[in-house]
């Protein structure tokens, strides 16, 4: 299983940008799927999950309102879309897979590598 983030750069304050995360594996629909941050000194922080279908999204304190998850599972891909975005957003974005739907990164077997976003002020 790989996992390969990918859409990360820099940005203005105020404004969007899309993450894309491509699965190389053959039962991607079988796995939820989570978006995942880290910034410098800081914890790995949940941002957004979505279920196996793409029925069901659910999303982290800092991304409600503002980021959209997003899932085609015929493309092995999954999307986070970014507005309004401030500094504080500033961060590495892991993509992750999971067999159980969850906002704890321990339920996350595959990782992929990060993608970094720079949100200048």
């Amino acid at each position: 299983v790989q996992l390969q983030a990918s859409g990360g750069g820099l940005v203005q304050a105020g404004g969007s940008r899309t993450l894309s995360c491509a699965a190389f594996m053959r039962t991607f629909k079988k796995y939820n799927m989570g978006w995942f941050r880290q910034a410098p000194a800081k914890e790995r922080e949940f941002v957004a999950g979505i279920s196996r279908s793409g029925d069901t999204t659910y999303y982290g304190d800092s991304a409600k309102g503002r980021f959209t998850i997003s899932r085609d599972n015929a493309k092995n891909t999954v999307y986070l879309q970014m507005h309004s975005l401030n500094p504080e957003d500033t961060a590495d974005y892991y993509c992750a897979a999971s067999m159980t739907p969850g906002r704890r990164s321990e339920l996350y077997g595959y990782w992929g590598q990060g993608t970094l976003v720079t949100v200048s002020s």
